[in-house]
């Protein structure tokens, strides 16, 4: 089935090098997974199952569809990391778009979803694909706004009323939109892709673990890799390299004097706590708008507990002057300035905490008035994000190979990392690594067996290690699994 002997080196643990290094570990290859950070998945935040890309007005059609079925392929892969809950879109009144020229590319996705059920059964994770979205007229949210909140919602109607009860009606257009694009969580992600590898006896994990050269070997059929930990500098020889170090994959291509294009963006989210609403469970809002101008998108994502994760896309909330950078001819490491490195290398000042959180709960507040009692939560989520090329919206990509035996990893949306995995797959079996009948495997066993309480109980320890609430660990109750 593969060489034994077959060396594989991951450098970053993130979700792309976990990922793989989970389904190259449960296949046999021995490997080792190089990472900075104590602990592993440390990087951008992410909340949302991208499935069918209805957060972006501005892609391509076809960027939507592919994400659709990436969605689909990522919540099969990790069923223990979704919050099983819908978001509503709106579009405010002040925006110059309207609901109606959303639904031509609703339709399609639609269409696109049933189209994958018919294809395989097991395809079908965000409900009846009939269901996919659902649209509710000013009348329908006027009724709905008299019922009670449900306490465990499982229909479209029940997830709406807290919605009903607490937007600005005459702030929004209608209709608004209800889709099957649930929500993810970072910290179970991280939590359970630990407890997996740490079962793999072929997978080996160096955490707090510096990769400070890389050279090709003498043959040229490998590498020879130099590492610091504790101080100590260690050299390693492996068969094939894999580039998953995130927004630093430039210095590993530095190293490798590899041609490259590359854009890095510093993402923020604030977390916020709205006490009132610590029993009831939401689906998430999003606010459509102008990127960049005063009225930008506005995300409202729930946590249990009453925590919101919240995004404004303005230049006092989530977007940063500078916070885009691309890389130069003299380097692949776009470089971001000292502020951001100072951010995701040591700490955020409390002055900057409380000043963009509360611009978050403000500008959210605008279509949700009762939210201006929601306070500081906790520090932002955050971190840098690559971009391959030269296209700022881009939000599907996986992997390139720009020398032999290195592969280059830089997903946009978590969600693409299986394309990664099956590409990355493809290349080992022309290499003679695997054998092609391991050729679109999903099921990972060290995944499959892990429990609810086990994650849980990590995805809390991870949360308090870096200081945030442990709510932002757990999942809604109404959840599927």
């Amino acid at each position: 089935m593969l060489k034994k002997e077959t060396k594989i080196a991951i450098v970053g643990g993130g979700v792309a090098g976990s990922s793989i290094a989970l389904y190259l570990g449960q296949l046999g290859l021995n490997v080792t997974l190089f990472e900075k950070e104590s602990s592993l998945v440390s990087g951008p935040p992410f909340c949302h199952l991208h499935a069918g890309g209805n957060l972006y007005r501005e892609i391509s059609d076809e960027q939507c569809v592919k994400l659709l079925k990436q969605s689909i392929d990522f919540l099969r892969f990790y069923p223990f990391i979704v919050d099983y809950r819908p978001t509503v879109i709106v579009l405010p009144t002040s925006d110059s778009g309207t609901p109606d020229a959303l639904l031509p590319r609703l339709e399609l996705l639609k269409g696109e979803y049933e189209a994958l059920i018919t294809a395989n059964q097991n395809n079908e994770v965000l409900g009846e694909s009939a269901d996919y979205y659902t649209l509710y007229s000013k009348e329908q949210i006027e009724v709905l706004k008299q019922q009670p909140v449900v306490s465990k919602p499982q229909t479209c109607d029940e997830w709406m009323i807290p919605v009903a009860k607490n937007i600005d009606l005459d702030k929004v257009q209608f209709p608004l939109i209800m889709v099957q694009e649930y929500g993810l969580n970072l910290f179970r992600l991280a939590a359970g892709a630990s407890l997996a590898l740490e079962q793999i006896d072929n997978v080996t994990l160096r955490t707090k673990t510096i990769v400070s050269n890389i050279q090709e070997e003498c043959n040229a059929d490998g590498w020879r890799i130099t590492y610091i930990k504790d101080d100590e500098t260690y050299y390693e020889s492996f068969d094939y390299l894999i580039n998953a170090a995130g927004f630093r994959s430039g210095k590993i291509d530095d190293l490798l004097g590899v041609p490259c294009k590359r854009m890095v963006e510093f993402k923020a989210a604030y977390v916020s706590q709205w006490k009132s609403c610590s029993d009831t469970l939401w689906p998430e809002i999003i606010f459509h708008g102008e990127r960049g101008t005063p009225r930008g998108m506005g995300q409202f994502t729930p946590y249990p507990g009453g925590y919101f994760q919240l995004h404004g896309m303005t230049k006092e909330i989530t977007l940063y002057e500078d916070g885009l950078v691309s890389n130069t001819a003299l380097s692949c490491q776009p470089q971001l300035g000292q502020n951001f490195i100072e951010k995701i290398e040591k700490s955020w000042s409390q002055e900057e905490t409380d000043q963009r959180t509360k611009s978050a709960i403000k500008h959210l507040s605008q279509f949700i008035p009762a939210f201006s009692q929601a306070q500081v939560g906790s520090k932002p989520l955050f971190g840098a994000q690559q971009i391959p090329g030269d296209d700022p919206t881009l939000r599907v990509a996986e992997v390139s190979f720009p020398a032999a035996r290195y592969a280059r990893c830089e997903i946009v949306k978590v969600s693409s990392v299986i394309d990664m995995i099956d590409t990355v797959i493809e290349q080992f079996i022309e290499l003679g690594f695997l054998d092609r009948s391991v050729q679109g495997k999903r099921d990972v066993e060290y995944l499959t067996g892990l429990t609810e309480a086990d994650i849980t109980r990590y995805a809390e320890v991870l949360c308090k290690e870096r200081d945030y609430p442990i709510s932002l660990g757990n999942r809604n109750v109404s959840s599927k699994h």
